[in-house]
C-alpha cells in the first residue's frame, strides 16, 4: 500500500526517493535559517513542528498524530487508544542527563506518533535535547546503520545497547551542518525497514 501523498505518487519506491530528497532539503533549511534554535527541546510540540517542516510538502498528515495502529514485524507501537496520553507522559520525562535523554528518545520511538517519518523527526528531536542539555550531538557518520536498527528494535526491552551505541558517537560539533545532516542522510536506509515492514492494523 502506498501512502496517500500530495505528490500523487503511486509507486512505493518513487515515493521513498522523493520523500528522501524533499526531507533533506527541508532539514537543511531548518538548520540554515536558525528555525531549529527557536524550538523548545524535548516537547511534543517541537517534534510536531519538526515533522511538519520536513513533510508538509508530501503528506497532509504532517505534524499530526497518526490515526491508525501500526507495527514493525511483530512489534506493535503504542495503540491509538493510548497514543495521545503516551506522548503527554513522554513529554514530562526528565532530560537533564544523557541516560534520561536516550530513555525519552526510546519512549518516543515506541509511541511512533506519526504515520510515516518518525525516525528522521525524532533523530533531530534527540539532537536538540542533547545540544541544549549537554552541548553535544550524535555524529551519525559514526553510527553503523545495521547496529542502530537492531539496537532500536531491542530498545523497548533493554535500552543499554542503544545508549552505548550512541554514546560512542557523541561530538561537540553542535553547529556542524554535515554532522546534523547525516541524521537525515540515507534515511531511506534507516527507515526503509519500516517503509516495507510497517503494516496498518
Amino acid at each position: 500500500m502506498v501512502l496517500e501523498n500530495k505528490l500523487n505518487i503511486t509507486d512505493q519506491v518513487e515515493l521513498a526517493r522523493q520523500e528522501e530528497r524533499i526531507s533533506k532539503i527541508r532539514a537543511k533549511e531548518m538548520f540554515e535559517t536558525g528555525y531549529l534554535n527557536t524550538l523548545e527541546p524535548g516537547t511534543f510540540e517541537t517534534l510536531q513542528k519538526i515533522h511538519q517542516y520536513l513533510f508538509e510538502e508530501i503528506y497532509e498528515f504532517s505534524g499530526n498524530l497518526r490515526k491508525v495502529n501500526i507495527a514493525k514485524g511483530n512489534f506493535r507501537f503504542t495503540p491509538l487508544t493510548y497514543l495521545e496520553e503516551a506522548v503527554k507522559n513522554i513529554e514530562k520525562m526528565p532530560q537533564s542527563t544523557y541516560e534520561e535523554i536516550i530513555e525519552k528518545y526510546v519512549e518516543m520511538n515506541i509511541a511512533h506518533p506519526f504515520r510515516e517519518g518518525n525516525g528522521r523527526s525524532t533523530r533531530i528531536w534527540l539532537d536538540l535535547m542533547l545540544k541544549k542539555e549537554l552541548n553535544v550531538v550524535v555524529d551519525w557518520n559514526k553510527v553503523n546503520k545495521t547496529d542502530y536498527l537492531l539496537a532500536m528494535e531491542r530498545s523497548p526491552i533493554k535500552d543499554i545497547e542503544i545508549k552505548e551505541l550512541l554514546k560512542q558517537s557523541l561530538t561537540d560539533k553542535i553547529e556542524d551542518r554535515e554532522v546534523y545532516m547525516k541524521g537525515i542522510d540515507n534515511s531511506y536506509l534507516y527507515e526503509g525497514y519500516l517503509l516495507f515492514k510497517t503494516d496498518e492494523l
